[in-house]
């Protein structure tokens, strides 16, 4: 299996362990310590990236979805956007335009029919404002 999809899978792993925290009101730093079996290495530093800068994602997530205010976001688009914003800000991180594709190709498959456009425009213009 190629770098490509064996991150994609980490993503999409980091996304359902996000999910299960958020449904469990937990971090996804406990669920990841609960695992019997450790997730793969890029995985945790995905879950680890997202956690440590989830506060700033989320003042970007809603500084950039005008008149959606957190709270009335799809709870999977959020994630992704957090997931996302969190890879942007991880020590050497990807092309900026492969952490966009893979979060609306995991919005795309996972939210609502208009997420991955959705996804695609916020996270766009967070981008922008985290490479000035």
């Amino acid at each position: 299996m190629d770098l490509g999809s064996r991150r994609h899978q980490a993503r999409e792993r980091a996304l359902e362990l996000f999910y299960e925290a958020e449904m469990k009101s937990r971090s996804a730093l406990e669920i990841v310590r609960d695992l019997p079996v450790a997730p793969d290495d890029y995985t945790i530093t995905l879950v680890e990236a997202a956690e440590a800068h989830r506060a700033r994602a989320e003042a970007l997530i809603s500084k950039f979805s005008h008149d959606w205010p957190l709270e009335r976001l799809a709870v999977i688009d959020r994630l992704v956007m957090v997931l996302a914003i969190g890879e942007l800000l991880s020590e050497n991180p990807p092309p900026t335009a492969v952490v966009l594709n893979e979060a609306v190709e995991l919005a795309t498959t996972y939210s609502t029919e208009g997420s991955g456009s959705f996804v695609n425009g916020v996270l766009s213009s967070c981008a922008r404002h985290l490479a000035q």
